[in-house]
């Protein structure tokens, strides 16, 4: 004689249905992928933040540099160099007179002696140990005649 109780707790757990050990696997490892996928995206975003930064404190360096070049003093052709943030960034500055590349030759010859003169700029500024952390600026700037050169007599 069977209970009445005993057969509806039967009827229950043949009624009833579980995940299989491989279904659960399959589960894992799906999330496991999809974890790897959303922590990798973040790396790449982090990193990429990291160079915009790095970009633009560069680039504030170089503005402020450039807006100091030649200021109380008289700028000449040569080279500088220096650094930033306690040697973070690191900068180099060549001035030498401009040579304009359609005529190959420089504006200022033909021009009297106390003709102001054309120099061009290059600053590079690097960062880190990787070759792409640098940026260069290039630009034109006048300056007074050259003490040095001599007097054109007509």
């Amino acid at each position: 004689m069977r209970s009445h109780r005993y057969v509806r707790v039967g009827a229950i757990r043949r009624g009833q249905r579980g995940f299989t050990l491989i279904e659960v696997i399959i589960a894992f490892a799906l999330l496991a992928l999809a974890l790897t996928l959303l922590l990798g995206s973040l790396s790449g975003a982090a990193r990429q933040i990291r160079t915009a930064d790095d970009n633009g404190r560069a680039t504030l360096h170089a503005q402020s540099l450039l807006a100091q070049v030649g200021v109380g003093e008289v700028l000449q052709p040569g080279r500088k160099q220096g650094t930033f943030e306690e040697g973070r960034y690191r900068w180099a500055l060549e001035v030498e007179p401009y040579v304009d590349p359609l005529k190959q030759r420089s504006p200022q010859a033909g021009a009297g002696a106390g003709a102001p003169r054309l120099l061009q700029l290059q600053l590079d500024v690097e960062w880190g140990d990787a070759a792409g952390q640098r940026l260069r600026w290039r630009t034109l700037r006048l300056a007074p005649a050259d003490v040095n050169a001599p007097a054109l007599v007509p």
